[in-house]
C-alpha cells in the first residue's frame, strides 16, 4: 500500500504544480500493482478533489465560453469511454493507455502545437475524444492540453480552463461508472485508504508551484510519463 501511496502522492504533486498531468503518471504506475478497472475509476474520483481545490485559486481566470463546447462534447463521448472499460480485456486497454501515454509525452517534450484553422470549430470533437478517454483511461487531458495550447492565453487562463475542464468532466463522468458497476467496494476503500497521501502530494505541489523551474519540472515530469508509459505497454 506504501508504493501505491507514494505513486498517488507523486502523481497529486505534479497536478499541483502544472493543473494537469495526474492520471498521465498515476495510471501507468498504478496499472503495475492493481487492475485497470479498479485505478481508472480511483483516478476520477482523486480528479474530483483535486481540481476542484485548484479551482477554488483559478476560477476567477476561467473562460465559460471556450470551455463550454468541450464539456459538453466530453459528456457525450464519457458513455463510450465507460462501455470500452467495460468490454475491452483490460491488458488491451493497458496498453492501449502506454501508448497514448507515450506519444503525449513525445509531442509535449517536442512543444507540439496543433496549428488548426478556425479552431472554434474543432471544441466539440475534442471535447468528445477527451470524453471516450476520460471514460476508458481517466486521460481526458491529452487532447485538450494539446488544443488549447493552440489557443493564446496567458498561463493562468490557460491552467484556469485546464482545471475547469477536468472538474466538470469528472463530475459528470459519475453516474456512468455508478451505473455500469465500475465504482465497487474495492474502489471505494482503495480510494479512502489512499486519500492522506494524495492530499499530502497535493499540498506540496500548491506549495513548490512558484519556488521551482518550472520549465525543467515540467521536462522530468515528461520523462517519467514517458517510461511510465512504455512499462504498462511492457508489462500489459
Amino acid at each position: 500500500m506504501i508504493l501505491q501511496g507514494l505513486m498517488i502522492l507523486l502523481a497529486a504533486a505534479i497536478q499541483g504544480m502544472t493543473s494537469f498531468g495526474f492520471s498521465l503518471v498515476a495510471l501507468p504506475l498504478l496499472t503495475l500493482l492493481l487492475p485497470i478497472t479498479v485505478v481508472v475509476p480511483i483516478l476520477v474520483l482523486y480528479s474530483i478533489l483535486l481540481n476542484v481545490i485548484l479551482l477554488s485559486k483559478l476560477y476567477k481566470h476561467v473562460h465559460l465560453k471556450m470551455i463550454t463546447f468541450l464539456v459538453i462534447g466530453g459528456a457525450l463521448g464519457i458513455p463510450v469511454g465507460v462501455w470500452l472499460l467495460k468490454s475491452v480485456p483490460a491488458d488491451q486497454l493497458k496498453r492501449v493507455a502506454g501508448v497514448v501515454i507515450v506519444i503525449v509525452g513525445l509531442l509535449m517534450l517536442k512543444g507540439y502545437r496543433a496549428h488548426l484553422k478556425q479552431p472554434q470549430k474543432w471544441f466539440g470533437v475534442v471535447g468528445l475524444v477527451s470524453g471516450i478517454l476520460q471514460g476508458a483511461l481517466s486521460l481526458s487531458g491529452p487532447p485538450v492540453v494539446l488544443f488549447l495550447t493552440n489557443q493564446d492565453v496567458d498561463k493562468l487562463t490557460f491552467r484556469a480552463n485546464l482545471t475547469a475542464f477536468f472538474t466538470l468532466l469528472n463530475v459528470v463522468s459519475i453516474p456512468g461508472f455508478i451505473l455500469s458497476g465500475v465504482i465497487t467496494p474495492l474502489v471505494m476503500s482503495k480510494s479512502l485508504t489512499l486519500l492522506p497521501f494524495m492530499l499530502g502530494g497535493l499540498a506540496i505541489g500548491m506549495f513548490s508551484s512558484n519556488r521551482i523551474n518550472e520549465r525543467l519540472f515540467k521536462r522530468l515530469t515528461l520523462f517519467l510519463m514517458i517510461v511510465s508509459g512504455i512499462a504498462a505497454i511492457v508489462t500489459a
